[in-house]
């Protein structure tokens, strides 16, 4: 199957047909995100604590399995663009099986450190509990994600968007369907708590796995994984990791970055790690579909830089990078419209409603600007270029951020909190462009 149509059809009709179904996917992946924790918050506001105090570690594990995924995506789309199927062949094989030992080793440490990291945030005891029912049976599927991810890339390496947006869709949509019924129980299904939520999201994970599974055996697709490949190979691996470590540090920065925010917050309330857990869901909204046009993006512009197409290149950042910006437009506009309305749908304690209100209106002034930094990082875990990549995730997330917020919080209370956010994703716009501009 040849793939030169990654470099012979016109960029912007390309980069839609490549991206509106990663989008899409990213968009009901988000509604998922929202309809899990509103269904967690009707059980109890400690429930929603105890998700939000979870997340990091939940972030973390899809970090690895995503982060290595994107570097099997660069590696495939890379020497596909030079005309090696070899290579790309060898690359989607050992990634698989490289990935699945990272979910075996995720799930064993993952539930066996739970407990202590809860109590490095809090001392409820309703909280912790509630967190380690739902960490052990989410965190219990963490292979299956890893697997799932491999083909997700591999799918998304080849162009074979349509055939990710369908397995995508079908596990969120299960896992919307499953929350209600597995949480409250309705009809024969018992009440399951928050234990249902972590049920639901893991057969939603199974059920993707299988439809890419079907999709794999069932059509023929450019890269193939062959158990003759498995033999790892020294130059692909370090490849691999080449991208795949700095873009999984990439994915797992966030997961330090609410956890030293959590740490500054609870000096302060509870309520207010709520509202960054909140925050972090209702973001998923903006920063999920712009990471779609993101997971569009990285196979052609790969393919193109492989295929030593430079112009072409350029062309494709620009098309990406306006393109997330008018998704990060139309979020700060609703955030800043209805930030009340949006932060109740997952509590109804008034105080909290009216923190988070605030905060969502100050953190929404650095969206636009952000879609800089998110393009760029993608562009270049495209061109297998994961190191600059990371430097800029390093400068969001924790290098700029973490001490702005601390030394904020001191001079002006919570507040600093929330406008170190813009501060943050101003100063790494700035040098995520021009870092882009001379490696490219």
């Amino acid at each position: 199957m040849e793939q030169t149509f990654m470099k012979e059809r016109p960029i912007f009709p390309l980069m839609l047909s490549m991206s509106l179904p990663m989008v899409l996917s990213m968009l009901v992946n988000s509604l998922y995100n929202i309809v899990d924790s509103f269904f967690v918050a009707q059980i109890s506001e400690s429930a929603m604590t105890a998700l939000s105090l979870v997340y990091p570690i939940q972030n973390f594990i899809n970090a690895i399995a995503i982060g290595f995924g994107i570097g099997i995506n660069a590696v495939i789309a890379v020497n596909l663009g030079a005309q090696n199927h070899e290579k790309a062949d060898a690359a989607a094989s050992q990634g698989l099986l490289l990935n699945t030992i990272h979910g075996l080793i995720m799930t064993i440490i993952s539930i066996a450190v739970m407990p202590d990291f809860l109590r490095m945030f809090t001392s409820d005891s309703v909280v912790i509990e509630l967190g380690i029912s739902y960490s052990r049976i989410a965190f219990g599927f963490a292979t299956i994600i890893a697997v799932e991810l491999c083909f997700e890339k591999i799918f998304q390496a080849v162009g074979k968007m349509t055939a990710t947006m369908v397995a995508m869709l079908s596990g969120s949509i299960a896992n919307i369907i499953l929350d209600p019924i597995l949480i409250f129980g309705l009809g024969p299904v018992p009440e399951l708590g928050i234990k249902g939520a972590a049920i639901a999201t893991g057969a939603g994970q199974v059920l993707t796995l299988f439809i890419f599974l079907a999709i794999y055996y069932s059509q023929e697709i450019p890269v193939h994984v062959r158990f003759r490949d498995l033999k790892p190979d020294k130059e692909i691996c370090k490849k691999l990791y080449s991208v795949g470590i700095p873009a999984t540090l990439n994915m797992a920065l966030p997961s330090l970055l609410v956890s030293s925010l959590n740490a500054i917050l609870a000096a302060y309330s509870q309520a207010y790690v709520v509202v960054l857990g909140v925050y972090y869901k209702l973001q998923t909204f903006l920063y999920l579909p712009a990471n779609g046009i993101v997971q569009g993006m990285r196979p052609i512009i790969g393919y193109n830089y492989g295929a030593k197409e430079t112009k072409r290149v350029k062309k494709i950042y620009r098309t990406a990078l306006i393109l997330s910006a008018s998704i990060m437009l139309l979020g700060t506009a609703t955030c800043l419209a209805i930030p009340g309305q949006l932060i109740g749908l997952f509590t109804t304690n008034p105080q909290t409603i009216e923190a988070g209100t605030s905060a969502l209106r100050i953190i929404s002034a650095g969206f636009i600007v952000s879609a800089v930094s998110v393009t760029s990082a993608g562009a270049l875990e495209g061109l297998g270029m994961g190191t600059p990549s990371l430097l800029i995730s390093l400068l969001r997330y924790v290098v700029i951020i973490i001490p702005c917020a601390f030394i904020l919080s001191r001079l002006i209370g919570v507040t600093g909190v929330w406008n170190a956010f813009w501060v943050s994703e101003l100063v790494t716009a700035v040098v995520a462009y021009r870092m882009f501009a001379i490696i490219a």
